[in-house]
């Protein structure tokens, strides 16, 4: 994994708005090592942590996610999920869902610490969703544990107050 500049994240331990959001790089389901500086820059990034595969829970965020994916993408955004599950547990959870998005295994859990995504006092992997934008600032974070789906309906709402901020500059 890349070396990170932990100031980035503030004393709390958590990112907050307007902080730069670590780089990392983790393998997707296939293996392929995904770095969050190679997508940025074409648009914004809903990075979603979340605690594992084919858990009731999980499994509605993420089918909620690639029911909403052609909006994302036509916004511009990218969605890319995290878990400390293995690559081979992203792989079939990705293909028995039919997600068309990246699924990142954090199989140490060391990005997912990093960012603050943590719950059950640190204990387990948190529902954290990050909206950063094309330059690498945080935007928005959103913390719900117990409602899976919302975290669909509030990355979206940024993510298209991203894009007509972007059309108004332009």
């Amino acid at each position: 994994m890349k070396t990170v500049d932990r100031s980035v994240v503030t004393s709390t331990g958590k990112l907050e708005p307007g902080n730069r959001a670590p780089d990392f790089a983790l393998p997707d389901g296939t293996g392929r090592i995904v770095r969050l500086s190679d997508l940025l820059g074409r648009g914004p990034i809903v990075l979603y942590f979340y605690p594992k595969d084919n858990t009731q829970g999980c499994t509605a965020q993420a089918c909620a996610f690639r029911d909403s994916y052609v909006v994302f993408q036509e916004a511009g955004a990218e969605v890319v999920g995290v878990s400390t599950d293995s690559e081979a547990s992203h792989q079939g959870f990705a293909e028995q869902h039919k997600l068309p998005f990246v699924l990142l295994s954090d199989e140490g859990g060391a990005v997912n610490k990093l960012y603050g995504a943590r719950a059950m006092f640190g204990l387990m992997t948190g529902r954290v969703t990050y909206i950063i934008d094309e330059s690498g600032t945080v935007r928005h974070v959103f913390n719900s544990m117990f409602n899976a789906t919302r975290h669909v309906d509030v990355a979206l709402g940024v993510v298209l107050k991203l894009q007509q901020e972007a059309e108004a500059l332009s």
